[in-house]
């Protein structure tokens, strides 16, 4: 059950950072002969710092790829959760859409529909950035720093921008991952709708993805059951986003740019795809893909996305990953390490699972939200210090912020 465990989070990780992958594992799942009918077979050589047409299979301008989205009703732009350019492209598009449009919203994967209230709150300028990110619990929801997405918050708060929560809370997506979408109860399925499990283009993608050297075909090793699980993980989240964003776009007739990882959105056979089955109506889909080294080029299918941004490889990512797991166990007060841990900064310091966390830095925590919203402060070089309990002895350990082999597995 273990390696189960730790199996499922590695390869969740990897579906979401597919531009951290090397260039040699990043090939299969950039030249699948799937998506545009027209497109097929079509590829384009993507270098960093341009904007790629697939339509036309060259390099065109910011404002004509604007331009190309006025008839869109709903624009993606997709992210790999941690990368600064990434965040910064999609606060250019949104402007650029709001200029072009003023009657824009905009559509999150990482909000649940029960956080749709915050949401109303920020965007009607009733909440301060620490008052959101303590009713959002955001460190709980998502767990990705704040600053990450300031900017893009901060412009739909200052345009009155709505925000809309697109997705469904992960135990449920865990239940029909283990389960199936009949082993929900009739009220979470109404939440969650019946994820459609029969587009063969879709399943060559994830199991692209999530199948590497064809872990998914070997029989009897226990793998080819969790691939399937897992499809019908990423087929829920995809079909229970879809579903939200129509729903939220009808109450108020505006257009809306969807942000959400790549990984929903490549070969417009994610959320992309489910959205246009529900409405058909126009859409456009932006991916960005970072290129290993600056002075080259990369080999893209122009099924891959409407537009593939080129990006320069980023060497780290600009805010730390921790890559702490923290639980609130009943009648407890203090934290407690969740599990051993499996990436961050912290691969390689003397953290384990079980470790109950006294205090950081002299302050003691008893709230997820806020221990966290304390560590995302911390930027590389900096140090801070934990006082544990372990096999009933206090000791102390000091989280250095410093980049370890493992580190950028959240990327």
């Amino acid at each position: 059950m273990r390696i189960e465990k730790i199996c499922l989070t590695i390869l969740v990780l990897l579906f979401f950072c597919l531009t951290a992958f090397s260039q040699e594992e990043e090939d299969k799942v950039l030249l699948l002969n799937i998506g545009n009918k027209k497109l097929k077979e079509k590829v384009m050589a993507v270098s960093p710092e341009k904007i790629f047409s697939a339509k036309d299979g060259k390099a065109i301008s910011f404002a004509q790829m604007i331009k190309e989205m006025k008839d869109s009703r709903f624009i993606y732009v997709g992210e790999s959760h941690n990368s600064m350019p990434m965040h910064d492209i999609q606060l250019e598009v949104i402007k650029a859409l709001h200029q072009q449009d003023k009657n824009l919203s905009i559509g999150l994967e990482m909000f649940t529909v029960s956080g749709q209230e915050v949401l109303n709150k920020w965007s009607l300028g009733l909440l301060t950035e620490d008052e959101f990110i303590e009713e959002a619990e955001w460190y709980v929801t998502w767990n990705f720093n704040f600053n990450y997405y300031r900017n893009i918050f901060l412009f739909a708060k200052a345009n009155r921008i709505p925000i809309y929560a697109l997705n469904a809370p992960r135990t449920m997506i865990s239940d029909v991952r283990k389960k199936g979408w009949e082993g929900l109860t009739e009220e979470e399925k109404l939440i969650i709708p019946k994820p459609d499990l029969s587009i063969k283009e879709h399943r060559e993608l994830i199991m692209t993805i999530f199948g590497g050297a064809g872990a998914h075909q070997m029989p009897g090793s226990g793998m080819e059951e969790m691939m399937e699980g897992l499809y019908r993980a990423q087929s829920a989240w995809d079909e229970v986003m879809a579903h939200n964003a129509v729903e939220s776009a009808k109450k108020d007739g505006r257009r809306m740019a969807i942000l959400a990882g790549s990984g929903h959105l490549l070969y417009n056979l994610g959320i992309n795809y489910r959205v246009s089955q529900r409405t058909g109506v126009p859409f456009k889909t932006v991916v960005c893909l970072e290129v290993a080294n600056e002075s080259d080029s990369v080999q893209v299918s122009r099924t891959y996305a409407d537009y593939v941004w080129g990006l320069n490889n980023e060497k780290r990512s600009v805010y730390p990953s921790v890559g702490l797991n923290f639980k609130k166990f009943d009648g407890m007060e203090n934290l407690v390490i969740e599990r051993d841990p499996i990436g961050g900064v912290v691969m390689g310091q003397d953290f384990k699972k079980g470790d109950v966390v006294l205090d950081l830095d002299g302050k003691t925590y008893t709230n997820i939200n806020m221990l966290r919203t304390y560590l995302a402060r911390f930027t590389w070089g900096d140090e801070v210090k934990f006082r544990l309990l372990r096999e009933a002895e206090e000791i102390d350990v000091t989280l250095k912020f410093e980049i370890f082999e493992h580190e950028d597995i959240g990327r």
